[in-house]
């Protein structure tokens, strides 16, 4: 089972309903994304790790290590962002290269730390909803929303699938580590190219094996799932109402 699976069903806001969260999460990350201000974004990001940790019970070493994830990588894409090569030295600093400067202006530093703030918050609206609410209850809000049925069915199936070729996979690579291979870079780039090739050979066979057992059980386009009764609460609902009309609200003071 993936970690935010498993998170998803320990989480104290398991039992919350669905349709709350996925509302909060995504209505908050679009505003996020449109007012795309540090002002915005910053209390955004603590309050969806607020609640991820301590009402959701997430473990606070274990988010932060999911959060280092997107943290790199959105690291490395907003330094590039900030700098910029030019034949003229910006206001902050100009390394040289020969007629050329690697260099960056404050507006340029400004930009990067804005986008980079509103990534990380976005993906804490993301990492709200993923952590506290499994899969087929996020499919069951999809499917209330007029969705189209196929592309439930397919995120589905995909989603279920992955826990199949991750199980593979890995009694696939404990056999390779037993035989000593990956005892040199060489014969490590070899062992991962039979496991990937040996995968998609289990990966067609598993489909074709599942698509038969679909059958013989009178399949008939659609996956039906148990759900559960969550009935909304009314005061979780004006919660959630306040707080988004006063972010749409500085939303359009920022964009002003």
């Amino acid at each position: 089972m993936l970690i935010i699976d498993k998170l998803s069903y320990q989480s104290k806001l398991r039992y919350m309903n669905a349709g709350e969260k996925f509302l909060f999460s995504v209505a908050t990350l679009v505003l996020c994304i449109v007012g795309r201000s540090v002002m915005i974004c910053l209390p955004v990001l603590a309050l969806m790790s607020l609640l991820t940790v301590w009402k959701g019970g997430i473990p606070l070493r274990r988010y932060l290590k999911l959060l280092t994830i997107p943290l790199l990588f959105l690291l490395v894409n907003s330094l590039i962002l900030g700098l910029s090569i030019r034949q003229t030295p910006l206001e902050v600093f100009a390394v040289s290269f020969g007629n050329w400067y690697l260099t960056a202006s404050w507006e340029t530093l400004r930009y990067a730390v804005q986008i980079f703030v509103t990534a990380m918050a976005a993906v804490s609206c993301l990492y709200f909803l993923s952590c506290n609410t499994p899969v087929t209850d996020i499919l069951n809000v999809l499917k209330k929303l007029k969705c189209p049925k196929l592309l439930i069915e397919l995120m589905l199936l995909i989603y279920r699938y992955i826990f199949v070729l991750l199980d593979c996979a890995h009694a696939i690579s404990i056999s390779q580590k037993s035989r000593l291979g990956n005892v040199s870079f060489r014969q490590s780039m070899r062992s991962f190219g039979q496991l990937a090739s040996a995968l998609f050979v289990r990966a067609v066979n598993r489909s074709g094996i599942l698509y038969d057992a679909m059958e013989s059980r009178c399949y008939d386009g659609d996956i039906r799932v148990l759900s559960e009764n969550l009935p909304p609460k009314k005061e979780e609902l004006l919660l959630i109402i306040c707080f988004e009309a006063l972010l749409l609200i500085l939303t359009v003071i920022v964009r002003l």
